[in-house]
């Protein structure tokens, strides 16, 4: 068992919900011997991220036609989410990644195998589409999960991406 000693910052409601009293601190003793492996956990903002990917083609038509991303082509784009708490909800959660799936569902249906020029309203850069999906996960998904989106970013090959920060709210 290794059991922690918490700051007293972290709210009661989380150490009733996972059985830690506050100034809790218990070693953990081994066969061998007795190791000490008490922690005293900070304060601070937990965060987690999740991946999603889905295929898109696309051109840039504001740029000059001699520029390769002003002609069709596609990428083998990844989004990744990241969300923030300031406390833990259910078993220790920021936010159960099952419960980013309506994500993955609108990334599916809306923009997999699309030309991403055609549907949506704005030439579609890296950087405005990590703003869009930033836009709709906090509309669709936020208000049904605990957690906070902080950022999303989105990748168009292994080596270039673009990230978008929400502001803090």
């Amino acid at each position: 068992m290794i059991a922690v000693a918490l700051a007293p910052d972290i709210q009661a409601m989380q150490l009733v919900q996972s059985g830690i009293r506050l100034g809790t601190r218990v070693s953990e003793i081994d066969q061998g011997g007795s190791m000490d492996r008490s922690v005293l956990l900070p304060s601070g903002r937990l965060s987690i991220g999740k991946v999603f990917d889905f295929e898109a083609g696309h051109r840039l038509p504001g740029l000059p036609p001699g520029h390769k991303c002003s002609q069709q082509h596609g990428h083998s784009y990844q989004v990744e989410v990241i969300l923030t708490a300031q406390a833990l909800s259910g078993p220790g959660f920021v936010t159960d990644f099952g419960d980013l799936s309506p994500f993955k569902k609108f990334l599916d249906a809306e923009l997999d195998h699309h030309n991403l020029h055609e549907l949506l309203p704005f030439e579609p850069t890296s950087e405005r589409l990590a703003q869009y999906l930033a836009g709709w996960f906090i509309q669709n998904i936020e208000p049904n999960i605990p957690g906070q989106l902080v950022t999303v970013r989105v990748r168009e090959t292994q080596r270039s991406w673009a990230r978008f920060d929400v502001e803090q709210r």
